[in-house]
């Protein structure tokens, strides 16, 4: 097979010579493909071919240096492609190194022997194992207890001692058997330092790889070669580590497993969360997902005790406890500078007692619009259906989501008014309001802008821990899996526009944001005469019953109260859908060919919606459109999109297509 868009396997042949090994299955091997040269994977071997023989070009070379991929690899990768609709080769090889994937063999060979020399008499023996509450100690044995495919969903609030839980576990099934591996997935790059830090002090003799996105190609194939040939124990990673070659793979730990972080939302649209649960089935082997606010799709499983659940209910400190959430009514109390008076007290009093304070705004930037009050303008953008956001810092206006960047304008373009004002608030705007009003603060703002370098975001986060930080300022990157010890108060700005988006799943991530950054207070315990650990929301809605959930620490009543209205509506996890999207420079361009889709087959049992442009209509000079299919069977979903996807691929049309299975932003 070959990364291509063709959904087919290619026919070469080789000749063996005297000092040639002979091809095998799951072997990689260079050949010519077009002008090209390129590397694929050997999928099976035949003495035949359906082709003549003088049209079958020869391979080039096999890596024999390089251990076959396992079956269960391929099959794995089969059934990702198999499901979601797309051809095998773009499903596999993505996920291999580039390095791996070139002709030249200079990084191939430094990588092995790094390997080779490095990663030898390995101890798994852990270091400084904590003890246990009652909670965690049932949670481990019964993951230790599992010897076949065991699906476990350990809900526990922030700070019970999740990571502690997954260590402990990690630690006696590698006592048991030393040379297993064990996969663990985090939803984002910027979790990873922590963890890889906490598992390096707890087995300082395993060798422990890291997999994701952010790492340099030679990093990315040592881990991969690494994880490949069985010399990483543990292998952590984001969700493209899912996809990785392991051969001992024994157990698969998801942290944050209800994170739409884990939903790729280019090329290969793959649930690694979904697809590890398969992986572990396929293994036979136990699966744990983490979470302190659980997926509505996992939560429905545990109740149908498709999954078992295993519980942490305090924290893990002894006298650390859930902070108090409070709601302010900015009805009664106006911002300032976008900081209630409440809000602000409790800020200096922080301050006094030289505890941290962190302020979540999930907006970046200064402002979200730049406007005229004389004639209406508003900083819209040239090439999307969306505002330019003020960026003062950097003196321009930016669009986020096509990237385009302008300069601040003198004055307004229609009218000329001078007298332009920015609207609403970003993370740079809190950050300038902050230094006036608290001046003798030291202050950190952590959001994309602030972390655009490679490092800093961790050197950021390092600050805080040791610190030097009195209030931190961020957006979603500070929200999930950092232990802050000397946190004792968090604020939420600005949480009220998700209650009234038009994604049916927004309630859901608002909870389960809102929660997560919660827990970042009060995780150490309370010090003698420090504050006890406090969350305030600034909210215009605080008879909402979302936030009173929120302030009973109830995520059980939320999310069973959600599946019920999920249910009444027909909305997964009890239906299963896809959605078909099109784009093209002219948005009836798109919406004729979804329309030509709809009606390109018979589709009993299968409900097509009518095509509609996306909320998001114009990026980048492109409109698109949507079609939403909706099934309440998987099993006849996925039967139709196998005999649709033939007849999409043969429909002549200008509009670029693309489908998504389980969709989670319609």
């Amino acid at each position: 097979m070959l990364d291509t868009p063709i959904d087919q396997v290619f026919d070469y042949c080789w000749e063996v010579g005297e000092a040639a090994s002979e091809p095998v299955p799951g072997q990689f091997v260079l050949v010519p493909f077009g002008p090209r040269e390129v590397m694929g994977l050997i999928v099976a071997v035949s003495d035949t071919s359906d082709l003549p023989t003088e049209k079958l070009k020869s391979a080039l070379a096999i890596r024999d240096q390089v251990h076959p991929v396992a079956d269960a690899w391929i099959a794995l990768c089969r059934f990702a492609a198999e499901y979601y609709q797309r051809p095998l080769g773009e499903v596999a090889l993505p996920g291999v190194p580039k390095n791996l994937r070139t002709a030249k063999l200079v990084a191939l060979n430094r990588a092995l022997k790094k390997i080779a020399d490095g990663f030898s008499n390995q101890d798994a023996t852990p270091f400084g194992m904590p003890a246990l509450n009652r909670a965690q100690e049932d949670a481990v044995e019964a993951i230790d207890a599992a010897r076949a495919y065991a699906p476990m969903l350990l809900y526990g609030v922030t700070g019970s001692g999740k990571t502690e839980v997954y260590l402990q576990a990690a630690a006696r099934l590698l006592a048991r058997t030393p040379d297993a591996q064990i996969l663990i997935l985090v939803p984002e790059i910027n979790l990873t330092p922590q963890l890889e830090s906490n598992v390096r002090a707890r087995f300082p003799g395993l060798h422990v790889a890291t997999l994701h996105s952010g790492l340099a190609e030679g990093e990315r194939m040592l881990s991969w070669l690494a994880a490949h040939h069985g010399h990483a124990r543990i292998v952590l990673g984001t969700r493209l580590a899912v996809l990785a070659s392991l051969p001992r793979l024994a157990l698969i730990i998801i942290d944050e497993e209800h994170d739409p972080s884990y939903k790729q939302q280019e090329g290969l649209r793959y649930s690694a969360r979904d697809l590890a649960v398969w992986r572990a089935r396929q293994l036979d082997i136990p699966i744990v997902l983490g979470s302190a606010t659980p997926s509505l799709e996992s939560w429905l499983h545990a109740q149908s005790r498709r999954y078992r659940r295993l519980e942490l209910r305090e924290r893990a400190v002894p006298d650390a406890v859930l902070p108090t959430v409070r709601l302010i009514n900015m009805e009664r109390d106006r911002p300032i500078e976008g900081l209630t008076s409440t809000l602000m007290t409790a800020l200096r009093l922080r301050l006094e007692r030289r505890e941290q304070s962190l302020l979540f705004l999930n907006r970046r930037g200064y402002a979200p619009v730049l406007h005229c009050d004389s004639c209406g303008w508003l900083s819209n953008c040239l090439r999307c259906s969306a505002f330019m956001v003020l960026h003062r810092p950097e003196h321009c206006l930016r669009c986020h989501h096509c990237s385009l960047e302008l300069r601040i304008p003198r004055a307004c373009p229609t009218c000329g008014n001078v007298d332009l004002q920015p609207m609403g608030r970003g993370t740079q705007r809190v950050e300038e309001g902050l230094q006036r009003l608290f001046p003798e603060a030291r202050i950190l703002r952590i959001d994309a802008d602030s972390t655009r370098r490679k490092g800093t975001a961790q050197a950021a986060f390092d600050s805080v821990h040791r610190g030097e930080v009195d209030i931190l300022i961020g957006t979603q990157m500070v929200a999930k899996g950092h232990d802050f010890k000397n946190l004792t108060l968090v604020g939420i700005l600005n949480p009220d526009t998700a209650l009234f988006s038009h994604d049916y799943r927004a309630s859901e991530r608002l909870f389960a944001q809102l929660m997560q950054v919660s827990g970042r207070a009060g995780r150490a315990g309370q010090k003698e005469g420090g504050s006890a650990s406090e969350v305030w929301i600034q909210t215009r809605y605080p008879q909402h019953p979302l936030y009173g959930a929120l302030m009973a620490h109830d995520y059980d009543r939320f999310a069973d109260d959600l599946l019920t209205e999920r249910q009444q509506a027909g909305l997964p996890p009890f239906v299963y859908q896809a959605l078909l999207r099109a784009e093209a420079r002219e948005l009836q361009t798109a919406l004729d060919f979804l329309q030509a889709a709809a009606g390109a087959i018979d589709h009993p049992g299968i409900t097509i919606n009518d095509p509609i442009p996306m909320t998001m209509t114009r990026v980048a000079n492109v409109d698109r459109a949507q079609l939403l299919l909706e099934s309440p069977s998987r099993p006849a979903l996925q039967a139709f999109l196998r005999g649709w996807m033939p007849l999409l691929r043969a429909m002549r049309t200008r509009a670029r297509w693309s489908l998504e299975v389980d969709p989670v932003d319609i």
